[in-house]
């Protein structure tokens, strides 16, 4: 027998509109559709949007999902910047803040601008707290997503094994969810833009390089949580470059945006845009060559995982079709011609917004899934 967080998702994917349809979908009795369904409106998960078409006597009560009664908090944590926003239950954003602040500062520092943050945004709409139900942060490291600690990082010293679950826990008695910025930037770009393919991989180049693999439209993770380290495949053993993680020759000490900034004399990755989008040509071919490097490595993550579509994103996107180029060069010259024959390179759609609306869609799944909706049910119903 369907549950009531079951019968929801009914509702969220479109598959039955109307109570009349619920009944002739399940099998379940009028009686027990009408508790299911009174339940999910009682609590604020759906509600009466309209009517449908009848099919004689009185129109059908459309059904659908209330997005406006639960608010989600969600943070994007960069190297050199932290953005956060508040969503409704759809995952659109209903206000957002922006800082330039290096994460290299630490966690007290980094998730009290986030807290204060979150509390300015919900001030800013006059919404109390305890409309949230959901907060999710992304970081650039790898994160163990079960216990909201971060693994390791080589751009976030003193964040290692840091419990950010547990810090942001302190201030919002909601759950919280902690995800690699690539694997959340990932996820906001399949979502937007590319739900019809059933694999998708992102590249990040800015300060590192990061990459988030969507395979039948989940986020895939890896046995260790390391899945898409490809920054730190080592191509050339014998370069002088030391790397962050201590090697020599790894592609982030060749290909990334602070690999091409110590070339180019510059400060960061922002800088190597800058002169690339003012038409410098030693950037623009240094920049070209970083994108040859980086395809070599995406070149076997094509003939692995066959994806239908590659998505550039990071500051390095910003470089117009400099850095695709050189990827796009070598993915197609050393890859099958079968396994490119369909494939997509492109650079990001949503900017440096794709983290955001990465980490709300996290949030939302996690929230409406019919384990967390049951739960929630149930704990009401044993309060009243």
């Amino acid at each position: 027998m369907l549950t009531a967080g079951q019968i929801l998702q009914l509702i969220r994917h479109g598959t039955c509109r109307t109570r009349k349809e619920l009944i002739e979908y399940t099998g379940l009795s009028r009686s027990t559709i009408t508790d299911r369904v009174d339940r999910l409106i009682d609590a604020g998960y759906i509600h009466e949007s309209g009517v449908g078409a009848s099919g004689g006597g009185r129109p059908p009560s459309v059904l659908d999902v209330d997005a406006t009664k639960r608010l989600m908090l969600v943070a994007d944590l960069g190297a050199t910047h932290v953005r956060a926003a508040l969503t409704d239950l759809a995952a659109r954003p209903l206000a957002e803040e922006r800082a330039e602040m290096r994460i290299d500062r630490g966690p007290d520092a980094v998730l009290s601008w986030v807290r204060q943050a979150f509390q300015r945004m919900l001030d800013r709409l006059g919404r109390p707290a305890s409309e949230v139900c959901g907060v999710g942060l992304d970081l650039p490291g790898s994160v163990d997503h079960t216990t909201g600690r971060v693994i390791r990082s080589f751009l976030m010293p003193g964040w290692d094994d840091h419990p950010v679950g547990e810090a942001m826990g302190a201030s919002f008695d909601v759950p919280i969810l902690v995800e690699n910025d690539a694997n959340a930037m990932a996820l906001g770009e399949w979502w937007s833009s590319w739900r019809q393919t059933d694999s998708l991989i992102l590249i990040k180049v800015s300060t590192g390089i990061g990459t988030g693999i969507i395979l039948d439209g989940q986020i895939y993770r890896g046995v260790e949580e390391a899945a898409g380290n490809i920054g730190h495949v080592r191509i050339r053993e014998s370069d002088d470059r030391v790397c962050t993680c201590g090697s020599r020759g790894c592609v982030a000490s060749l290909a990334s945006g602070h690999a091409l900034a110590t070339d180019l004399g510059q400060e960061s990755s922002r800088d190597v845009v800058r002169l690339v989008q003012a038409g410098d040509p030693t950037a623009i071919a240094r920049t070209q060559e970083a994108g040859r490097t980086l395809g070599v490595v995406l070149a076997t993550a094509v003939s692995l995982l066959n994806p239908g579509v590659l998505v550039l994103a990071g500051d390095m996107a910003e470089t117009r079709e400099h850095y695709l180029t050189g990827i796009r060069e070598l993915v197609y010259r050393r890859s099958l011609p079968y396994t490119t024959r369909n494939l997509e390179i492109v650079t990001s759609s949503l900017g440096d917004r794709a983290g955001i609306v990465g980490m709300a869609v996290i949030v939302m799944e996690h929230v409406l899934s019919p384990a967390a909706v049951d739960a929630a049910l149930a704990a009401s119903q044993a309060v009243n």
